[in-house]
């Protein structure tokens, strides 16, 4: 990888033809704002100009910036595990996923990182998006009906205690469960983040003593959102899937075999990290 030390904390950026929403100004400004923070770009098979767009951030940012490429789309959910598994390679203490638009500014990420410094006893920090006074959460009414919808059903489905298992805003310390609960993909397209909670639910024997729910200060809605009403119905679907135990119907170019992403032009493999979990 293209990172010259170790990093505090690695955010994995899944990616999928972000050319017009990509704010790269915005990850310059982080990454030139604080030195304990590093980014993976985890491009998805884009058929657009992002490939090329997060290549040439990453010549202007040598060090902090790393790009990783599929060579098809494989979905949001393998492009953030085998990132993942990628910034548990590269060394990282903490890891996590941040959505490429930015709708969570990346200012809350030092935020986030704090609880896990600070709180040993804590694994997961979530992201979550409540109205609260002070707070400028900025949804389609719509979408959070839906949201507040779905929310309740997976909580009763699945008894997650976390308020929001959607949002895309999550950080991770390394450890040998995190490291488990990534080894096989997850059988949701839509819903990982409820998979990747539940299985580390099950290695913990419950969440409320390692997770926090961290209340954002600041969400906004962004234009160009591939989720819509069918993707609720989806993700519904799905919910019933996994608590059923069983993995949906695979379609499309991630149903095709095991495709490995690449890190900086060089192929990364997951036997290192077998090796290093042995």
């Amino acid at each position: 990888m293209a990172l010259t030390t170790a990093p505090q904390t690695l955010l994995v950026i899944p990616c999928f033809n972000e050319e017009r929403r990509l704010r790269l100004s915005a990850f310059g400004t982080f990454l030139r704002g604080q030195s304990t923070s590093q980014v993976l770009f985890v491009n998805d098979g884009s058929t657009d100009a992002t490939l090329p767009l997060l290549q040439q951030f990453r010549r202007n940012h040598p060090g902090s910036c790393s790009v990783g490429s599929l060579g098809q789309n494989c979905g949001k959910a393998e492009a953030v595990r085998q990132g993942l598994l990628a910034a548990i390679n590269a060394g990282a203490r903490f890891v996590g996923y941040w959505d490429a638009d930015l709708a969570a500014p990346l200012r809350q990420v030092p935020l986030m990182e704090a609880v896990l410094a600070r709180d040993p006893e804590t694994h997961v920090v979530i992201g979550v998006r409540l109205p609260l006074l002070g707070h400028r959460i900025r949804r389609d009414p719509m979408r959070r009906r839906l949201g507040s919808i779905a929310a309740w059903t997976i909580h009763a489905m699945t008894g997650l205690p976390t308020r929001d298992t959607q949002c895309g805003a999550k950080l991770f310390r390394v450890t040998a469960e995190l490291i488990e609960s990534l080894k096989e993909p997850f059988h949701s397209r839509w819903l990982f983040d409820v998979e990747l909670l539940l299985r580390l639910k099950s290695l913990h024997h419950g969440l409320e003593g390692v997770a926090y729910d961290f209340p954002l200060e600041c969400w906004s809605e962004q234009r160009g959102s591939k989720v819509n009403w069918l993707t609720y119905a989806r993700a519904l679907t799905e919910m019933v899937r996994i608590r059923c135990g069983s993995r949906p119907a695979e379609r499309g170019p991630a149903s095709r075999g095991n495709h490995s992403l690449s890190i900086d032009d060089q192929p990364f493999g997951e036997s290192s990290l077998d090796r290093e979990a042995a």
